[in-house]
């Protein structure tokens, strides 16, 4: 794989946490900011407990509930950004941003029963608000190159590709000017 690259040009802004919005299902949707508790940890697990075989990519989610919590250990961590959508005490999506030298690495996820209803849209406008707001530069992701929905997705919210080099496209996008506090 080639030396990750970043355009020049700064995302536009998006709207932060917590925020509230009615899906493409008349559902009232509430994004917010993982709080730690473990309200919200038991509900993490259980709708990735519950998550379709098929519609995990690169391994992830895991698929025992054992190494859920294990996985979720890591990307809960304090250094990482979550974001939750919620529909009533229901997990619809996670969304996370992962260290990984100077950039961090975003991760989705949406519940099958939730999926096409525009809550990922949201869901990544809002983890990449609460990064801009926790001061992230840059950010990236790997899709597989045949999930077009997803490099669609990617591509409406402002991701370009970097490299095609592999099965995978990696795809990136700059929040803030280097240096620039949010």
């Amino acid at each position: 794989m080639s030396p990750r690259t970043y355009s020049n040009a700064v995302a536009d802004p998006y709207e932060a946490p917590p925020l509230s919005f009615a899906d493409k299902e008349d559902r009232i949707i509430e994004i917010r900011a993982y709080d730690g508790t473990d309200e919200e940890l038991e509900a993490l697990v259980e709708m990735y407990d519950a998550f379709d075989p098929s519609d995990r990519a690169q391994g992830i989610p895991p698929g025992r509930e054992d190494r859920i919590r294990d996985w979720l250990d890591n990307i809960l961590d304090d250094d990482c950004l979550n974001v939750i959508a919620w529909n009533g005490d229901e997990v619809a999506g996670h969304a996370t941003l992962v260290p990984d030298g100077d950039a961090y690495e975003l991760a989705i996820f949406v519940h099958q029963t939730y999926q096409r209803a525009g809550i990922g849209t949201r869901l990544i406008k809002a983890l990449l608000g609460h990064g801009r707001e926790s001061d992230v530069e840059k950010v990236w992701l790997t899709v597989e190159r045949w999930n077009r929905a997803a490099v669609g997705l990617y591509k409406t919210v402002g991701f370009e590709t970097s490299d095609t080099e592999s099965f995978e496209l990696e795809m990136t996008i700059r929040l803030t000017e280097p240096g620039e506090d949010a």
